[in-house]
């Protein structure tokens, strides 16, 4: 918050968190459901007087005096809502969702509004024609670029009839993608399984068994307790000998906030999302052609790399075609080995992850659990900030930010001069409350204030990693899996691209304005070092023994590595080619009833090599495209590990020559054209200015093993 809005505070919020923030940190912990509406009812009225002070005809159309204010407005306002919406995602309360939720109208047409704004718009406008404008810096132009698309993408040039119903669509979008994405998170949190015989738990390892038990203890239950959260659900379909157990658990997954929930995973019919999904497809197809495009996914492409509809769709049918004599391969020899090796000559979808881990371990002999044991989270921490460090010349250290929880740890970034440059957030673990998955949001944004400090940006690194759990009345180190590795990476990835940006123009600085099909290069790029043996070598210690990971069990890892990858990589293109003709082809003015579980039906028939469960709903917990940004967005995953293969090649190069990946040089020049420049210029250009070329595929095939 800017030192001047600090100053017009009422006395009656001088003490309210969302206000108060110290270095620009808001006090999580002492955020309270009461707090929010008079917060953001503030900032919205401040962020309000902005926009008429800029549209004001007295006001001169210049950076300084139109966009700069505007921006600080916004961004105030900007940051105390991402502080609620994130406070939503990882320490949820029926009392701070409701307080969310009444004010998310409000926001929403806020910034509907603003979208929508023609004399704003006219005056970004003037601004770009004006003798100023060739004044301006890269970033800078790209602000005003990206702003004047936006206005016509937020429906500015409507009439005024047509701007009340689009902005009724934000509205209803916005509502509709919080309860998509609350009924899963209650779905989730409302299953408990409890076994009380250990014989049922037989082939589950030790410590699958401890965080059972722990769970059952801090819910005041005797046995041992299993849930819908991944580090609870997942080990029971990979390592369970009991097929009664691994079926109820599978049901009650993928039933998850569907009509069929409350007879498989003791959900309430409250939470089913099948209407939710036809409801936001309906609203998303109306304000595309509200737009004068055909569909919604030609409207998402505005701001992307892609082109047409047409191009994304060959795209991703060209990949499935591909993939799927790996993928057909993968899964005969699955087939094969359930029926001779263990029995199941009619292997059911619960058995593919138990099939799929026991074929592993005979064929490389080794089991992920037996590879988790040299993962402690603090190691892999210690691991992944010495790659970040060598490559990118720069120093992580503990920092003492306000938290949310007792798990949530935070660091600063510091240059090669010692001074801080960011800061950021992890939290590791997964617990009731915290919706699932892995992700990045921002905090804060770099920019360049107008007295000419500079704001470092401050990122969050959100995981659902399985917690410590006691086993023989002591605190067991944490230890994650080799995947929860590689998604640790993942999201750091992310992190740097907001972390490490130099530009100064909040619009474009990190990852603002990057291209939602390129915003995963940074990503997965950073994946690839989960592969290397000069890397995992110094970030493994046995969580007994402290001694670090076999050279011998690394080569059987690493002859694994794309173990079942054709299935896996088929798998992710039916989510996308699902997600792309849901918004390019799908009728869905005229669709009712279960259309889009047929759709996401057919496509799976029509491409995928494992036969579809007739129970299966899991469209409707696709969190990703229904309430996570990435609706007709989902092939941006396929999209940019093109992009990131191609660039982690020029690691591989170097290497040849001075044999390490950890190429300071290489890194320097990744760091300079790909995560400094953030959104200031095309990914496209940033990517050509890395490699010298256009991207090339050929270094995803290979990684795949799919040449």
């Amino acid at each position: 918050m800017t030192t001047s809005l600090q100053n017009t505070l009422p006395p009656v919020l001088q003490n309210n968190p969302l206000l108060t923030f110290g270095r620009g940190i808001a006090a999580y912990s002492e955020v309270r459901p009461e707090h929010i509406s008079p917060a953001i009812e503030f900032l919205l009225k401040h962020a309000q007087d902005a926009v008429d002070v800029a549209t004001d005809s007295k006001t001169p159309a210049t950076w300084d005096q139109l966009a700069e204010p505007l921006e600080d407005a916004t961004e105030a306002l900007g940051r105390s809502w991402s502080v609620i919406s994130h406070l939503n995602s990882v320490a949820d309360t029926p009392e701070l969702r409701a307080a969310y939720g009444a004010m998310l109208p409000e926001v929403t047409a806020f910034f509907s509004g603003l979208g929508q704004n023609l004399a704003l718009y006219q005056k970004f406008k003037e601004l770009s024609k004006s003798p100023e404008f060739a004044k301006l810096n890269r970033a800078q132009k790209k602000v005003i670029e990206n702003s004047l698309r936006d206005f016509r993408l937020g429906g500015a040039e409507l009439s005024d009839a047509d701007k009340t119903r689009f902005a009724q669509i934000q509205d209803e979008q916005a509502i509709l993608g919080k309860a998509f994405s609350d009924h899963v998170l209650d779905a989730t949190d409302g299953f408990v399984h409890v076994v009380a015989n250990e014989a049922e738990l037989n082939g589950l390892p030790e410590d699958v068994k401890a965080a059972a038990a722990d769970t059952a203890q801090q819910k005041g239950l005797q046995g041992w307790v299993f849930t819908l959260h991944f580090p609870s659900y997942y080990p029971v379909m990979q390592y369970s000998e009991n097929r009664a157990l691994r079926r109820l658990m599978y049901e009650a997954y993928v039933t998850r906030s569907s009509e069929l929930g409350p007879e498989f995973a003791k959900g309430k019919l409250d939470w089913d999302n099948t209407l939710n999904m036809l409801d936001q497809l309906r609203l998303r197809d109306e304000e595309a052609r509200m737009l004068g495009f055909a569909n919604f996914a030609a409207l998402s492409l505005a701001p992307k790399m892609a082109n047409t509809v047409d191009e994304v769709d060959l795209f991703l049918t060209n990949f499935a075609h591909k993939s799927k004599p790996f993928a057909q391969r993968d899964w005969d020899e699955l087939c094969a080995f359930a029926k001779t090796e263990l029995g199941l000559d009619d292997i059911q979808p619960w058995d593919t992850a138990f099939a799929a881990e026991h074929l592993k371990q005979e064929r490389y002999s080794f089991s992920e659990n037996e590879l988790k044991q040299y993962f402690p989270l603090p190691k892999v921490l210690d691991g992944l900030f010495g790659v970040i460090q060598a490559l990118f010349g720069v120093k992580i250290e503990a920092a003492n930010l306000p938290t949310w929880h007792a798990d949530v740890q935070s660091f600063s970034v510091k240059n090669t001069k010692g001074n801080i440059v960011a800061y950021f957030y992890l939290d590791p673990y997964a617990r009731p409350g915290k919706r699932g998955g892995a992700w990045m949001d921002d905090a804060r944004g770099r920019r360049e204030l107008p007295n000419g400090e500079i704001q470092a940006p401050v990122a969050y690194l959100v995981c659902n990693f399985a917690p410590p759990v006691k086993v023989d009345g002591v605190l067991r180190q944490p230890t994650i899996t080799h995947d929860d590795v590689i998604t640790l990476f993942h999201e750091s990835g992310h992190g740097l691209h907001h972390l490490l940006t130099q530009v100064g123009a909040l619009g474009v600085s990190g990852i603002n304005g990057v291209e939602w099909d390129a915003v995963e290069l940074p990503s997965q790029f950073m994946e690839n070092f989960c592969w290397e043996w000069e890397v995992l070598e110094k970030m493994t210690a046995h969580v007994e023994t402290g001694k670090p990971l076999p050279r011998q069990l690394f080569d059987k890892m690493l002859a694994a590595k794309n173990f079942q990858n054709g299935l896996m990589t088929l798998r992710q293109i039916v989510m996308s080619l699902t997600d792309w003709r849901l918004h390019s082809q799908f009728d869905a003015q005229s669709a009712q009833g279960k259309a889009v579980l047929e759709l996401s039906r057919k496509i799976a028939a029509d491409f995928n090599v494992i036969p579809q469960p007739e129970i299966s709903r899991w469209i409707n917990s696709f969190s990703h495209i229904f309430a996570g940004g990435y609706a007709a967005g989902y092939y941006s995953y396929k999209w940019a590990e093109v992009l990131s293969a191609d660039a982690y090649s020029a690691f591989e190069e170097a290497a040849k020559l001075t044999g390490s990946v950890l190429d300071p040089k290489i890194g320097s020049r990744y760091r300079e054209e790909i995560l400094e420049v953030g959104g200031s210029r095309p990914a496209a250009e940033s990517f050509k200015a890395f490699r010298g070329r256009e991207p090339s595929i050929d270094a995803l095939l290979r990684h795949g093993g799919l040449a």
